[in-house]
């Protein structure tokens, strides 16, 4: 058992008190504090009426081997009672390589759909209306491809853009600070996310065109507060971004939207997630002069894939519905829930509808979503709210000792690395328990479960594409990439040639050659 007395503190370092109350200083003020939901700063929510208008979007993450493949399990889910897309893609499609380039071999469909063409998307999205559900992409340096790809399916389905709702991530920053799927230098490829923010502003007005992540920072070690500064300086240097290359920020910030994790810590995670509204309402305001709409964060939440375990895998779905439960609590506007066995495979039917499953025993059992920010004004929630703000504020000011966070991406990387390190030696000591891997451990092999044949679905992969470079008009194609080239030499929005370029089947490892040899590669430091 774990010994109580001692002394605790959060993933952040905040120390825990062994109890909160009215006496214990200047915990927080409800008259300045706790504005109701709805009104600014949005500590406890961005809706005054928040899931009792509308829950949020039950969104579950898929993607592996063909576009057949995940489009079975899109139906699937949206059967099961699923209420948003979510795409998760391959390697070789994230970094801009087609299926057959040499680099791609043994990576394609493993980690998610393989993309290379129009033909692709329209497999993908097979007997799904794209003006009936909101679809995000999990896509960052080829974002502005796969979005032009989607939008150019929904043109030859006789679509509206108008008509399209969703997320396509395309934050790059936190690429270089954590993840690792870049593909050109800083600056060319922010020009590709301001791009994407001003295209998405006049052409496809429904859309989100960029989901801020901490996720991936957070997977890679973060702490709490880390996952919450750096985001916000990654979508701070955004906003100025745009704002340099001419955008009203009234015509982009209400569309911003943020993608956070959800953890352990189920306090803790909650404090984030409304420390975070409270920051960024702030920074809006008082540093760009925004109006209230602009203010508002609203986010995506998925649960933690780094907390399971692959020991004792069915724990999982424990962990997993106490996250959930954090990120309801503070208010998110969609969730993933991850599947029990993804620390051993890709998730199996019956996790993925597991998932589903506890998402909407909370939403309809749980009376989680009866009221707005149900802890708000526990002293122990409105301290830890505080705390995150001061601890995140903090590193803000760093970045901005820096310059910006486009300039501490080192300093973001280094503080995470250390972050991570500490970590594991907690872990490896005992000081941080993991049930069923330091504690209450179990003999026996984990469980063996099957696998997709991946070289099948590599090899059709390769035929489809090959059908369709044969089938295409090489000189149209030729001249469409002549064009994207001409564009991303001068300082034009590149989002209508490259979509110009999809629709007569140029692929998504064509369009990223052509940047690659205009702009280079990026080379880390």
């Amino acid at each position: 058992m774990n010994d109580l007395s001692n002394e605790h503190t959060t993933t952040s370092g905040v120390p825990i008190e062994p109890s909160y109350g009215p006496l214990d200083g200047d915990v927080f003020d409800p008259s300045a504090d706790l504005a109701a939901a709805g009104d600014f700063p949005f500590t406890r929510g961005i809706h005054a009426d928040m899931y009792r208008g509308r829950l949020w979007t039950m969104r579950q993450y898929a993607g592996f081997g063909t576009a057949e493949n995940t489009n079975r399990r899109f139906r699937y889910l949206l059967d099961a009672g699923q209420t948003g897309l979510s795409v998760a893609f391959d390697l070789p499609t994230q970094m801009g390589l087609d299926s057959d380039d040499p680099m791609a071999t043994g990576e394609v469909g493993r980690v998610g759909v393989a993309i290379d063409s129009l033909e692709d998307m329209d497999a993908l999205f097979d007997q799904i209306p794209l003006d009936g559900v909101s679809t995000s992409m999990t896509i960052n340096s080829t974002a502005s491809i796969l979005l032009a790809l989607y939008v150019a399916l929904a043109d030859e389905r006789g679509i509206s853009r108008e008509r399209l709702s969703g997320t396509v991530q395309n934050d790059i920053l936190k690429e270089f600070v954590a993840r690792g799927t870049y593909i050109y230098p800083v600056e060319p490829s922010l020009r590709l996310v301001t791009d994407v923010l001003a295209y998405c502003g006049s052409d496809v007005p429904r859309w989100n065109s960029i989901s801020i992540s901490g996720y991936h920072m957070r997977e890679a070690g973060a702490t709490a507060a880390q996952e919450l500064a750096f985001t916000l300086a990654n979508a701070r240097a955004y906003v100025r971004r745009a704002i340099g290359a001419g955008l009203d920020i009234e015509a982009f910030a209400p569309r911003l939207s943020f993608f956070f994790a959800a953890h352990n810590d189920l306090f803790e995670e909650v404090a984030k997630f409304r420390a975070a509204r409270r920051i960024w309402a702030r920074l809006m305001a008082d540093e760009f002069g925004a109006s209230v709409r602009s203010c508002r964060l609203r986010f995506h939440t998925q649960t933690a894939g780094s907390t399971l375990t692959a020991q004792q895998p069915l724990n999982n779905v424990v962990r997993v519905t106490v996250q959930a439960l954090a990120a309801v609590l503070g208010g998110t506007q969609s969730l993933h829930t991850n599947g029990y066995d993804e620390a051993l495979a890709l998730p199996s039917e019956e996790a993925a509808r597991l998932a589903l499953r506890t998402q909407q025993v909370l939403a309809e059992e749980s009376g989680v979503a009866v009221t707005a920010d149900p802890l708000g004004g526990s002293y122990y929630i409105e301290a830890l709210t505080s705390e995150l703000e001061r601890v995140a504020r903090g590193y803000l000011d760093r970045i901005e000792e820096l310059s910006d966070a486009g300039d501490a991406i080192t300093f973001m990387a280094d503080e995470i690395h250390a972050a991570a390190y500490r970590h594991q030696l907690e872990v490896e000591s005992g000081e941080r328990r993991i049930v069923g891997v330091n504690v209450f451990e179990q003999s026996g092999a984990a469980p063996d479960l099957e696998s997709p044949s991946y070289d099948e679905l590599e090899t059709a992969q390769k035929n489809r594409l090959a059908r369709v470079r044969a089938q295409r008009d090489d000189a149209v194609v030729e001249g469409c990439l002549a064009g994207v080239a001409e564009v991303a030499a001068g300082s034009g929005n590149l989002m209508p040639s490259i979509i110009e370029a999809v629709k007569v089947r140029a692929t998504v490892g064509e369009i990223s050659g052509v940047l690659k040899d205009c702009w280079g590669r990026y080379q880390p430091s």
